[in-house]
């Protein structure tokens, strides 16, 4: 039976509300499942945001009450997978927390994005900022189109200034996960961004025998792509990194500052009216009030404005075969770009001929690694 699949990764950036994101990343998933995908692959903090540019008003020994605000701001676009500060590991996946009285644990987007994997019968893995208690978690969540979610983890080193604003995750969670997707055996797990700049956390990864090793990032630079095919040649694994490709009109005006755009409708061609304003009768009746004629834009021009807009990261999206070759990419400068390919899972094998970091090559009997609360053995 041929090993083969196909898979995707989408450099799409988060939209102006977590809902609409949601909903781009669902669009996203019904576009690549029409195209025979079978896992895709979402940017670093896709849902809830990668807050590029943004200071939260903080530096050492001070903060300022303007960078509260962005934080509430920030919190209130992350999403409640409604596990605990602590990370709760197994029963959560199982569900097996306590659960309220009515509706169910979190605000619904894990039940939303188990929804779209089983309606599109695609494998979901995606970045998103998470928030549990008072904090903030980077994180990434496997969603199986048939079993629900699979895994969770949280990342365990924010690099930089991220560590005033996300707090840094539980080394269990690099647990790698096992599906079955036509046949084909898939040991997946996730590195985030600068973790992969982490050794010994790459190391316990190849450890548990990870096939698909799964690296979303918001690191745009040259030298990431290096990163990628150095993984990939030493874990002898199929490696999807995604980034999101932004432009400055996209950040977020909590963060540039710049008031929202006026919602706008189509109406005489390239003409576009700014959405009437209103009022509301005593009869309770809705009265639309005229339009001022300094609120018709021309289509074209606003476009343009947009796609004008400096890039702030480029992507560099990238998908890199067990031998390091590069398969797809580096996608730049593309807004929502997505790659395709398919890869035989074979030639992870056929690679382990020479080099197997999560065995015999790792000299397991003269070097020893732990982590604190991970099974380092291959998932069943």
């Amino acid at each position: 039976m041929p090993q083969s699949l196909r898979l995707a990764v989408a450099q799409s950036h988060t939209l102006s509300t977590t809902p609409k994101t949601l909903a781009a990343l669902e669009k996203t998933t019904k576009n690549v499942a029409a195209k025979q995908v079978d896992l895709i692959l979402f940017p670093e903090a896709y849902l809830g945001g990668y807050p590029r540019t943004a200071t939260f008003g903080s530096a050492i020994g001070a903060r300022k009450p303007e960078g509260r605000e962005q934080f509430l701001r920030y919190f209130k676009d992350a999403v409640d997978l409604g596990d605990t500060p602590e990370g709760a590991g197994k029963k959560w996946v199982d569900r097996e927390l306590e659960q309220p009285k009515e509706g169910v644990r979190g605000d619904g987007t894990r039940e939303e994005l188990e929804r779209i994997a089983k309606d599109t019968g695609v494998f979901i893995v995606t970045g998103l900022v998470e928030r549990s208690g008072g904090t903030l978690y980077c994180g990434v969540v496997y969603v199986c189109p048939k079993l629900g979610v699979l895994g969770k983890r949280r990342k365990v080193m924010p690099t930089g200034s991220e560590r005033i604003i996300w707090g840094q995750g539980q080394p269990s969670s690099l647990r790698a996960v096992t599906t079955v997707i036509r046949g084909v055996k898939l040991t997946l797990a996730a590195a985030i961004c600068w973790e992969n700049y982490m050794p010994l956390l790459r190391q316990s990864l190849y450890s548990q025998n990870v096939n698909l090793y799964l690296a979303p990032t918001a690191d745009a630079r040259d030298t990431w792509l290096p990163l990628m095919r150095t993984a990939a040649s030493e874990g002898r694994c199929v490696v999807l990194s995604s980034n999101q490709c932004m432009r400055e009109a996209d950040i977020p005006s909590w963060i540039s500052g710049k008031s929202e755009e006026v919602p706008y409708y189509v109406d005489e061609g390239s003409l576009l009216k700014r959405r009437r304003q209103s009022t509301v009768a005593a009869d309770g009746f809705e009265i639309a009030l005229p339009c001022p004629k300094d609120d018709v834009v021309d289509a074209e021009k606003e476009e343009k404005k947009i796609e004008s807009s400096e890039h702030i990261c480029r992507g560099g999206s990238c998908i890199v075969s067990p031998l390091g070759d590069v398969v797809a990419g580096p996608l730049w400068d593309d807004d929502n770009g997505i790659l395709i390919t398919e890869v035989d899972f074979e030639d992870c094998l056929r690679g382990r001929l020479d080099l197997d970091l999560g065995g015999s090559y790792s000299r397991n009997d003269s070097f020893k690694l732990s982590v604190e609360g991970l099974d380092l053995s291959p998932p069943p």
